[in-house]
């Protein structure tokens, strides 16, 4: 744990405060997901459909004619469509969890879109359309008033978690990885200092086979509240990921909140593993997403469904569980929080 004095006048809201919409980005011929754009269209479909039942969608096409698209298989998905805003912007891909913004807050309602350097999870696709989406998205003025902060750090939003009230989680390997060179003193400061945070909690274990972020932290372990934190486990004494995830869990045990007392931890299922041409994807159900609301919880047609369910509805007890079938998303290494971006309350026009 590394600790800083939090600013007194930003703030990194929690992913369960008031939400004004969530980003997406629709997946096009132009994307990744070329080879299996139906099935995934369809996915993304029933996402945005969830979404627009609590609040407002806004979501990224690249023309006018691929909005056309969208909006048809957004309404064949039972999408209220009076909650869904469209922009046209060009991308690479549709991870906008790790190439959108992330939202700071003041008192007075004020917002800064901090824009880290997005390197595609270091350098390992094109990314020169998606690290100039934060800025796009402010030239077409949908953030009046927000301020713009680029940062030369490379940092996606899916290896974070904040508590809302300056407690960060990330896992190492993957901030080492995107900055190989640097001591963890000085990554944690420049985490602290930019996202106004006053500690980091690091996690030095866990990982997913498929997963290309290099162990995002919303893979593994996601805040509930500010007292709570749901994890995947894995209670297969014969899977890969055994040792890794009862090493992570342990550390979880372990990890103290501001008062000194341990988390409330809710322990995920291990779902079976999914092999697609020979290569293991991540499967993960703490890839959710929390809106107002409701949680959307990402499902695979797997048995331990039903019990992953039940624990996300006793973590989240005020809200409606959503789940929705994410085994599609899974091909290209991500699931439901990856492909999303909430945006604070107050922050679109």
């Amino acid at each position: 744990m590394v600790i800083s004095k939090m600013s007194e006048t930003l703030r990194f809201p929690a992913e369960w405060e008031p939400q004004s919409a969530v980003l997406m980005a629709w997946p096009h011929a132009g994307t990744d997901w070329a080879d299996r754009l139906d099935a995934v269209q369809c996915c993304f479909a029933r996402i945005c459909a969830a979404i627009c039942g609590n609040q407002l969608l806004l979501l990224c096409v690249p023309d006018p004619g691929m909005e056309r698209q969208a909006r048809q298989s957004l309404a064949d998905a039972g999408c209220d469509m009076d909650n869904a805003r469209f922009v046209h912007l060009p991308y690479n891909d549709t991870w906008l969890r790790d190439s959108g913004p992330i939202t700071l807050t003041r008192a007075d309602g004020g917002k800064r879109l901090l824009d880290f350097h997005f390197t595609a999870w270091g350098g390992k696709f094109d990314a020169g359309l998606d690290d100039e989406i934060i800025a796009e998205l402010l030239r077409q003025n949908l953030f009046p008033g927000a301020e713009h902060q680029r940062i030369d750090f490379a940092l996606e939003g899916g290896g974070i978690e904040t508590d809302g009230a300056g407690t960060l989680l990330s896992t190492w390997h993957c901030l080492h990885e995107r900055h190989p060179g640097e001591p963890r003193e000085r990554i944690s400061a420049v985490l602290l200092e930019t996202l106004h945070q006053d500690r980091v909690l690091w996690l030095n274990h866990g990982y997913l086979e498929g997963d290309d972020t290099d162990a995002h932290i919303d893979t593994l372990a996601r805040f509930a509240s500010p007292e709570g934190i749901v994890y995947q486990g894995c209670q297969d004494a014969s899977d890969s990921h055994y040792p890794e995830l009862q090493l992570m869990a342990g550390e979880l045990s372990r990890l103290k909140r501001k008062n000194g007392e341990a988390y409330e931890l809710f322990e995920l299922p291990w779902p079976q593993p999914i092999i697609d041409n020979g290569r293991r994807l991540a499967a993960s159900y703490a890839n959710f997403l929390i809106i107002n609301g409701a949680v959307l919880m990402p499902v695979y047609e797997d048995p331990a469904d039903a019990a992953a369910i039940a624990v996300m509805q006793a973590a989240f007890p005020d809200r409606d569980i959503k789940p929705i079938n994410c085994r599609d998303l899974i091909w290209q290494n991500g699931s439901l929080h990856c492909c999303t971006m909430q945006l604070p309350e107050g922050l679109l026009k």
